[in-house]
């Protein structure tokens, strides 16, 4: 167990499991945030409004060095640079305030981590509040620590570190170390990144980055996407049992479980009428980040002007349809999300589950080229396992694993694009929210498989199945080749996106059996 005194901080003051009210006044009365209309707390982190992947370490020890997939995503640090940047931030917040926190993770008791997180600033403490799952009494053994301080600067000619801000995994002391970002996102996704070493490793069960609900009728479904694709947004369904709308684990017993205990939402463009569950879980206890107010102080959620990334977190019980305790059964249906900028992706295809290892290791969708003049063209986004940044281990391993489970349970999987269709980024359109939600309502009512045998046609690049018919979507939306009216065109596009898929995949290819490379486009 690490205590205040084994990390040195003498002299401090410290706020214990404060209570979300508590946590609102002193952020005001510090002047670090303001109320919204809606006695809603916002923040702004300042300069970092998202997470800096590039400055995220592992130290490299006996537990970790012969089995992290080490390179640009998993970058070494040595123990003793650690120590020496432990015992800086440790005597920098000596002295201080500091609000400190027992909760957990994982809503599978077998596999709950005990997490004390001490932080300088007392809305990163309202964010784990938000965020993990809640202890009401002191934990007696602590599994892992969490020291946030986001005001401490690294020194980058002493630390060897690249830049002022780092965050840190110590899986010999199990400590994490988080200096010069206020964005709380470095919070979460480091113990989701501890997570996704440790689970695998110890206990066979597969980490996932993905949402999950649960339906009336006991099927659960996982969404997983990339920020942006609509993994919260489509998993937010009043009509099912929210699981939880980013982290789960896959256990050996049939159990898919959260991570967490509550959500982290984008809010750009956020609407009553396209999100409602969302929209109304926005409410006091929640923590809005990176938001523009009006002179009225209510929230502009089309107002990008601080960043594109604005954020709200809540407890999950702030969305009314959330399943309690967090746990499904074997998934009946896995959904991959993509938004195609290119818009040559059909709008829903079913995958072998080969086809899925491979797509799972390539995590594609699309980001847009912006406003940058002299570039027209959208650009193709791979992160592996949809969360590349998070997982320490070789993807093929989490791919293997996945296949496993494939196996087990024959859960089918299916590729949906949530992105442009009838063509790319400015010549197309983006798919109607109201069609997606409709392909996913079927598929998960087993409509559409019923209605489709016999009638799935195979897609000429990539080979996966594409359905002719889907009730309540127009049957042109369902065919690329329709929408575009241009062969040669779609041809093009889609021999391009096929070559940006190879070329991604060929670092993996080494470590990857040939049953999965045959997944993936022709």
């Amino acid at each position: 167990m690490i205590t205040l005194s084994d990390l040195n901080i003498i002299g401090s003051k410290t706020i214990y499991n404060s209570k979300p009210e508590d946590l609102y006044e002193t952020t005001l009365s510090k002047k670090m945030g303001v109320l919204t209309n809606d006695r809603v707390l916002s923040v702004n982190t300042g300069k970092f409004t998202g997470r800096s992947p590039k400055d995220r370490y592992i130290v490299k020890d006996e537990i970790t060095k012969d089995k992290v997939w080490w390179g640009d995503i998993n970058k070494p640090l040595s123990s003793k640079v650690f120590e020496s940047l432990f015992d800086k931030v440790s005597k920098y917040m000596s002295g201080k305030d500091l609000y400190v926190r027992d909760s957990s993770v994982c809503a599978l008791e077998k596999s709950r981590i005990k997490v004390r997180s001490v932080c300088e600033l007392p809305w990163s403490d309202l964010f784990i509040h938000n965020m993990f799952i809640r202890e009401f009494s002191q934990n007696k053994d602590v599994d892992w620590s969490i020291l946030c301080a986001p005001n401490f600067k690294a020194d980058t000619n002493l630390d060897s570190v690249e830049n002022e801000n780092f965050t840190i995994i110590n899986f010999s002391r199990k400590i994490i170390l988080i200096g010069g970002s206020s964005y709380t996102g470095e919070i979460k996704k480091s113990i989701f990144s501890v997570l996704n070493f440790t689970l695998p490793v110890n206990e066979n069960i597969l980490p996932m980055h993905c949402s999950a609900n649960f339906g009336e009728d006991g099927n659960t479904s996982v969404f997983f996407g990339l920020s942006g694709t609509g993994k919260t947004t489509l998993s937010t369904d009043e009509n099912r049992k929210l699981i939880g709308d980013d982290e789960h684990g896959w256990d050996d017993d049939d159990s898919i479980f959260n991570f967490e205990g509550g959500c982290y939402a984008k809010v750009l463009n956020l609407s009553k009428d396209n999100e409602p569950d969302i929209y109304r879980a926005i409410k006091p206890c929640a923590l809005l980040e990176n938001v523009v107010l009006d002179k009225n102080k209510s929230v502009v959620y089309s107002d990008y002007s601080i960043s594109q990334n604005s954020r709200v977190s809540y407890p999950i019980y702030h969305i009314n349809s959330s399943l309690s305790p967090s746990i499904g059964k074997n998934p009946n249906n896995i959904f991959f999300l993509t938004a195609d900028a290119f818009g040559v992706l059909p709008p829903v295809s079913k995958l072998t589950k080969f086809q899925a290892a491979y797509h799972f290791i390539s995590g594609y969708t699309s980001k847009l080229a912006g406003t940058e003049v002299g570039i027209n063209d959208p650009v193709p986004n791979f992160s592996a396992c949809f969360g590349a940044p998070f997982m320490p281990l070789h993807p093929s391993v989490y791919a293997e694993m996945l296949i496993s489970k494939l196996e087990k349970c024959n859960a089918k999987v299916w590729l949906i694009n949530t992105g442009w269709i009838g063509g790319p980024f400015g010549v197309g359109k983006r798919i109607e929210l109201k069609y997606t939600r409709k392909i996913i309502d079927v598929i998960n009512s087993g409509e559409l498989d019923s209605l489709n045998i016999g009638k799935y046609r195979n897609h000429s690049i990539f080979n996966f199945k594409i359905p002719i018919v889907c009730p309540g979507v127009p049957d042109d939306i369902l065919s690329q080749k329709k929408l575009w009216g241009d062969d040669h065109k779609l041809w093009n596009a889609l021999q391009s996106l096929s070559d940006h898929f190879k070329k991604n995949f060929k670092k993996f290819e080494s470590e990857v059996p040939d049953k999965i490379k045959l997944g993936g486009p022709n």
